[in-house]
C-alpha cells in the first residue's frame, strides 16, 4: 500500500474494500458483544458511521457505555484493522440520506425516513493494523486518543 499523509487517509486505505465491519459494544452487565455491520470509509473528521434500529441491543449498550471497537478483516490480503473509539447516537435525516444505500431497504423498510433509524457516530480514538512483514499489530498514530 502506498504511503498517505494523514491517519484518516491511511485508515481508509487499510479498510478499503472491506464490506463488513464487526462492531463490539459493552453491555450493561460489562460483557462484550460483537455483531457485523455494513462498512464504509471514515469521513474527513475520522468518524465511522453506521445505521441501526433505535430499539436494538447495540443502541441500548451505547446508552450505557460509549466505548466501542470496530474490527475489519480481509484474510486474503492479510489486512486486519482494529479501531477503538467513542460512539454517539445521532438523529440526522440529512446524514442518513447521504449514508443510505439501496441494500439497506431490506433492514429498514421505511427507507432513510424510517422513524426507527438512528446513526451510530464512532469517533476514532485509536487504530491499529496488522503488519504482516513484522508479524505484529502497529499503532496508526495521529488520532485524538493518542498521547
Amino acid at each position: 500500500m502506498a504511503e498517505t499523509t494523514t491517519p484518516i487517509a491511511r485508515l481508509n486505505e487499510l479498510i478499503q474494500g472491506i464490506d463488513i465491519a464487526v462492531l463490539t459494544t459493552v453491555r450493561p452487565d460489562g460483557s462484550l458483544h460483537s455483531r457485523p455491520m455494513a462498512s464504509r470509509a471514515a469521513d474527513e473528521r475520522g468518524v465511522l458511521w453506521f445505521l441501526s434500529h433505535n430499539n436494538s441491543e447495540k443502541v441500548e449498550a451505547v446508552r450505557t457505555s460509549q466505548h466501542v471497537n470496530v474490527a475489519y478483516a480481509d484474510h486474503t490480503a492479510q489486512r486486519y484493522v482494529s479501531v477503538s473509539g467513542f460512539c454517539e447516537l445521532v438523529r440526522d435525516h440529512g446524514m442518513t440520506k447521504r449514508l443510505w444505500q439501496p441494500g439497506y431497504a431490506s433492514w429498514y423498510s421505511g427507507g432513510p425516513e424510517d422513524p426507527g433509524l438512528v446513526l451510530l457516530k464512532v469517533v476514532v480514538q485509536q487504530a491499529e493494523y496488522w503488519d504482516a512483514a513484522h508479524r505484529r499489530m502497529v499503532l496508526l498514530a495521529g488520532f485524538p486518543g493518542m498521547v
